[in-house]
């Protein structure tokens, strides 16, 4: 079972005259508002508001921004010019042509499994099924019986391939599809639906959370191409060491599409995976955040734990929650080439993780569901929290994360580069429980970062915490049109901003502004060559801080170097 942890974004704070830190907003989960007294809720929202005014303010008087158009209004989004695809890179889903091309008949050697009730076959059965086999599925249903723990248990080499209009139906019984820790296995060219008790096209399912119908132990060596994975309680697919996962759909699952976890000795759980040409849509049918608020658990797919990652050339879009998700302890991941668009939540969460090449992307319209919801912070399409480059870390595309060349098109938010002030190792506000940092595992250990005489010294200062450093964005292009995102896109509910920021911290030897100044001034962070198109904001140094273009560009922050701003 994969760990679920849940990101929060953090309440709004200010300080009074002696430094102490004060609430001026209740605590927010990043799906739902949790209930708190209503005189806590309108003081936020006058709070937003106030800042918003103040925002419009700074904006009016910014004589360094190009003036609007004669019309007064946002010029069009030039996707001619735009560094990011200009439409999704494949649609997989229905396309009969790419899906459907399975053998018509039996591969020589291989063993046929006739459609309806398998539960006789010789997936029956572990013991019946041999290694290095392969198993041909004729077109039609088929079934796995009655039993909810019926699933089929591959041996090392197998290989399962489905004929055109084969499909593997769970029928709302059995819980699984593919188990077991077998190595090498390839499932291509067939329809696996309906996995989990309850689970139906027309009846998302709360069973299988955190878990996985097809290999869900995460097993290594595994390939998985041209399948479509629809309408299954969790996760559709776990991915584990050496696995491909290309050419397919994973549509409409109650958690995810697919979750890169695996349980491998070493500092990973699991490394190299690819992941290309996919299409993951309409995911997290149970809205699973609904139901466990703050549970961090569901989306178009979520990573823990795993290094070397290649997800390229993928179509992400309307899923009820983050298009890509990567939480604790990641590494090395290059994702390239993606359309990212309508997710109800961010298009990418970097979360205390390492060394990122995220470029040539397209971001379309993400977060504009929860957006709005999210009073005290701005919600942003990429949120690196907490995640920053380190050359101690596997780091094949550079101990970075760059920023680069992708187009952002009337998201929500923007980029916003995050560090809680309070969030370390062995730290309350460390919501990965019982995970620490990975830079040098021996020496920052959960015991050793929870001596406060050991957490003032080197190394364990710096190596305790997941820092948010030697962030480049670069050569971006962003684009926001409030007319066509919303009505309530404004600056008081923090439509429109990038920022690098971080809070007042409450716990020694990180109390204070130590943050603060640390994420925005002494760890790398910067913005530069961007293209801006529309009103864009800003936030710096500390939450709620939002300036104008000229601030942001000038000292002591020096962001955006060689951009333009054309409002």
């Amino acid at each position: 079972m994969m760990p679920a942890r849940g990101r929060r974004y953090p309440r709004l704070r200010s300080r009074d005259q002696n430094g102490l830190t004060m609430r001026f907003s209740p605590s927010f989960s990043s799906r739902r508002l949790h209930g708190r007294p209503l005189g806590w809720l309108i003081l936020a929202l006058v709070t937003a508001a106030v800042v918003g005014l103040t925002s419009l303010a700074l904006a009016s008087r910014d004589s360094s921004a190009p003036p609007a158009d004669s019309a007064g209004q946002v010029p069009a989004l030039d996707m001619a010019s735009a560094p990011g695809p200009a439409s999704p890179p494949v649609r997989m889903c229905g396309d009969k042509a790419i899906l459907g091309r399975g053998p018509s008949s039996p591969p020589k050697g291989a063993v046929v499994i006739p459609a309806g009730d398998d539960s006789g076959s010789a997936l029956a059965r572990d013991w019946t099924i041999k290694p290095d086999t392969t198993y041909w599925f004729a077109p039609g249903i088929h079934t796995l019986g009655g039993d909810q723990f019926a699933q089929i248990q591959p041996k090392d080499g197998d290989t399962f391939i489905g004929a055109p209009g084969a499909i593997l139906d769970g029928q709302g019984h059995n819980h699984y599809a593919f188990t077991s820790n077998a190595r090498n296995v390839t499932i291509k060219y067939l329809t696996i639906q309906n996995f989990g008790v309850g689970s139906s096209a027309t009846t998302p399912s709360g069973d299988n959370g955190g878990q996985g119908v097809i290999n869900h132990d995460s097993g290594h060596g595994w390939v998985m191409k041209y399948l479509t994975v629809q309408y299954n309680a969790g996760a559709g697919i776990f991915l584990g060491t050496g696995n491909i996962l290309s050419h397919s759909c994973m549509r409409d699952n109650g958690e995810y599409g697919f979750q890169g976890v695996g349980t491998d000795a070493g500092p990973f759980g699991a490394t190299h995976l690819t992941i290309d040409h996919n299409e993951v849509t309409g995911n997290n049918t149970w809205n699973w955040e609904s139901k466990n608020g703050g549970c961090g658990c569901s989306g178009a797919d979520k990573f823990w734990d795993v290094a070397d990652v290649r997800l390229t050339d993928n179509y992400i879009h309307n899923n009820h929650g983050p298009g890509i998700w990567a939480d604790t302890d990641n590494a090395n991941f290059n994702v390239t080439g993606n359309y990212v668009s309508d997710n109800d939540s961010e298009g990418v969460i970097y979360e205390t993780s390492y060394n990122l090449r995220l470029v040539h992307n397209t971001f379309a319209r993400n977060g504009l569901p929860d957006g709005p919801g999210l009073h005290g912070f701005p919600f942003p399409v990429i949120y690196i929290s907490e995640s920053g480059g380190d050359s101690r870390v596997s780091h094949s595309y550079g101990a970075a994360i760059n920023i680069s060349g992708n187009t952002f098109n009337n998201n929500w938010g923007g980029i916003v580069l995050w560090e809680n002030a309070n969030r370390y190792c062995s730290s309350g506000a460390n919501t990965s429980t019982g995970a620490c940092t990975i830079v040098d595992p021996s020496v920052a250990t959960i015991k050793n970062c929870s001596n406060p005489g050991l957490l003032t010294t080197k190394p364990y200062y710096n190596d305790c915490r997941w820092k948010t450093q030697n962030v480049l964005v670069k050569g971006n292009y962003f684009f926001l049109d409030p007319a066509k995102v919303g009505s309530a896109c404004t600056p008081a509910k923090y439509c429109g901003f990038n920022g690098i920021f971080s809070e007042w911290g409450s716990w020694d030897p990180y109390k204070g502004k130590v943050v603060e100044v640390h994420i925005t001034h002494n760890q790398n962070n910067h913005f530069t060559s961007n293209t801006y198109v529309g009103p864009w904001q800003f936030m710096v140094l500390e939450q709620g801080k939002a300036v104008d273009w000229g601030e942001w560009r000038g000292t002591p922050y020096k962001q955006d170097a060689g951009s333009s701003l054309n409002q």
